[in-house]
């Protein structure tokens, strides 16, 4: 097996593009005022979508970086309080954190220090490539419904 070539393919897997939306094209082009906005039929807005994709990711990251780490209480922790954010500036800062905790799980994978199949020391048995997979996994699933919902508000404009 090669391992570089394993650690190279999931840093690239974990904000996949080659077959369908990344979040950037997805959150590209996004009116503000559509943020907040639960379609009639859908059970989350799109700010809602987002800060729990970027709360799921941020804790499983922390999982595998801090041994001391408690994740939020499930499942009210993993969601926000409102279905729109509080400013402006929530979303844009939940935004680049999303996107900077993205590129570390991704640095996770290429680091050749750690072992991906070792179970994580403060664990029950996960793995970092499990948590990696986990991460990659929770986003494409959580970003084909964010491109639904912006479709279900007439605010996606890509074939």
């Amino acid at each position: 097996m090669n391992e570089a070539l394993l650690r190279k393919q999931l840093s690239k897997f974990v904000d996949w593009h080659e077959a369908h939306a990344d979040w950037k094209a997805a959150l590209d082009g996004l009116p503000a005022a559509k943020q907040g906005v639960r379609p009639s039929g859908a059970p989350y807005s799109l700010w809602e979508l987002l800060e729990h994709a970027r709360i799921a990711q941020s804790d499983i990251l922390e999982f595998c970086r801090n041994p001391k780490h408690v994740s939020p209480e499930w499942p009210a922790g993993y969601w926000p309080a409102t279905p729109a954010p509080p400013n402006a500036a929530a979303w844009e800062k939940s935004v680049k954190q999303f996107f900077r905790e993205m590129k570390a799980v991704g640095k996770l994978a290429l680091d050749s220090e750690i072992d991906l199949y070792a179970q994580i020391p403060h664990g029950s048995g996960q793995t970092v490539l499990r948590e990696i997979l986990l991460v990659a996994d929770h986003n494409a699933y959580h970003l084909g419904q964010f491109v639904l919902v912006r479709r279900m508000l007439g605010a996606w404009k890509r074939s």
